[in-house]
C-alpha cells in the first residue's frame, strides 16, 4: 500500500506546482507571449530569391505587389537573368510607360537590345537613360560598351572615360543583380582591354592601367605563353 500511496503523493505535488492559486480555485499559469518577427513583404521575399538565384520564384513573388515602375523593372531583370528576353523587355517597357524618366529601366531595355545584337537601338536607350541620369557610370560604361560593339572606337573611349570620371572603380563590378544591369560581353576582347587600358593611363590609374594592358598582352599571345593575370575582368 505504501509505495502506492507515495505515486499519487507526486502526482499531488506535480499538479499543485502547475497551477496558481486564485482567490475563488486554481487558474492556469500564464504563456509566455511568442515573439513576433516581423512580415517580409512580396518584394522583400522577390529579393532575397533573387539573391539565391531563383529568378522563377523572384519573378512571380514580385507580381503579388501593387503594379509599379520600380517591380516591373526588377520582374524584368529577374526574366532577364533566365535570358527570357521578350519578356524581360515587355516588363522595361512596362516600367518606362508607368514612369517614362526611369533612367534603370531604359538602361535595361539597352542591354536587351545589345544582347540581341541591334548595337544602334542599344546606344539609342543609353543616350536617352543619361538623359535622365546624367551621372550613372554604368549607362556610360554601356554605352561604350554598345559604340565598341559598332567599332566606334573614339565613341567607345569617350564614353569610357566619362565612365570612369564618374565612378573609378565602375569596371570592377561585376554584379547584375540589383535594378540597373551593366553589359559585360565582348567580341573583340584583346582590343577592349588595350582601350581600357588607354582609359585608366589617361586617367592616371598606374595600377590598373598595368592589369589592363596585362590582359591585353594575354589576349594576343599564344595559349601557351600568356601571363597569368591576378583579376578578370
Amino acid at each position: 500500500m505504501r509505495p502506492l500511496l507515495f505515486t499519487l503523493s507526486s502526482c499531488l505535488t506535480v499538479v499543485s506546482f502547475a497551477q496558481i492559486p486564485e482567490s475563488n480555485g486554481l487558474r492556469p499559469s500564464p504563456i509566455e507571449p511568442s515573439v513576433s518577427r516581423p512580415v517580409l513583404t512580396p518584394e522583400t521575399r522577390g529579393d532575397i530569391y533573387m539573391a539565391r538565384k531563383m529568378f522563377r520564384e523572384a519573378a512571380d513573388v514580385y507580381r503579388e505587389s501593387p503594379e509599379s515602375h520600380i517591380l516591373a523593372n526588377k520582374i524584368g531583370i529577374a526574366y532577364h537573368q533566365m535570358m527570357a528576353l521578350p519578356q524581360a523587355k515587355r516588363q522595361y517597357e512596362r516600367a518606362v510607360k508607368l514612369k517614362p524618366d526611369y533612367s534603370e529601366a531604359i538602361n535595361n531595355l539597352g542591354t536587351v537590345f545589345y544582347a540581341q545584337r541591334n548595337y544602334r537601338k542599344a546606344i539609342s536607350q543609353y543616350r536617352r537613360a543619361l538623359k535622365s541620369n546624367p551621372n550613372s557610370a554604368s549607362i556610360y560604361s554601356n554605352l561604350g560598351t554598345a559604340y565598341f560593339a559598332r567599332k566606334k572606337y573614339d565613341n567607345a573611349f569617350e564614353a569610357y572615360q566619362k565612365a570612369l570620371s564618374i565612378d573609378p572603380e565602375v569596371f570592377e563590378h561585376r554584379s547584375t543583380q540589383g535594378v540597373l544591369l551593366q553589359e559585360r560581353s565582348i567580341t573583340e576582347r584583346a582590343k577592349f582591354h588595350y582601350y581600357l587600358a588607354k582609359t585608366y593611363a589617361k586617367s592616371g590609374d598606374t595600377e590598373r592601367t598595368l592589369m589592363a594592358a596585362n590582359s591585353w598582352g594575354n589576349r594576343n599571345l599564344p595559349s601557351c605563353k600568356r601571363i597569368p593575370s591576378s583579376r578578370r575582368f
